[in-house]
């Protein structure tokens, strides 16, 4: 059976670690920052597939090339995932 203090961090949207509140606001600007960046994501990625694909069943698109722009999509989607590493608190 949990504790009462348990049960609260399961259900609260953010658990702050230290006993410091302008960690909440903190908290809120990387999400916001990480959401940004999934977004950022998602988009290149369909725009992508939006262009290859159609270049490709077309056969107007080298398949070593539609792979090696596939391989770059996804290393762009790291890349810019990881740029959220610089993030820091503006305490």
């Amino acid at each position: 059976m949990a504790t009462g203090t348990d049960v609260a961090m399961e259900t609260a949207g953010i658990t702050l670690m230290r006993g410091d509140p302008r960690l909440v606001a903190a908290s809120l600007d990387i999400s916001r920052q990480t959401y940004a960046t999934i977004k950022r994501g998602l988009f290149w990625a369909f725009v992508y597939n939006l262009v290859g694909i159609p270049l490709a069943a077309m056969g107007l698109l080298n398949p070593m090339i539609a792979g090696a722009a596939m391989a770059f999509s996804s290393v762009s989607v790291v890349a810019n995932a990881l740029l959220l590493r610089r993030w820091r608190p503006n305490l």
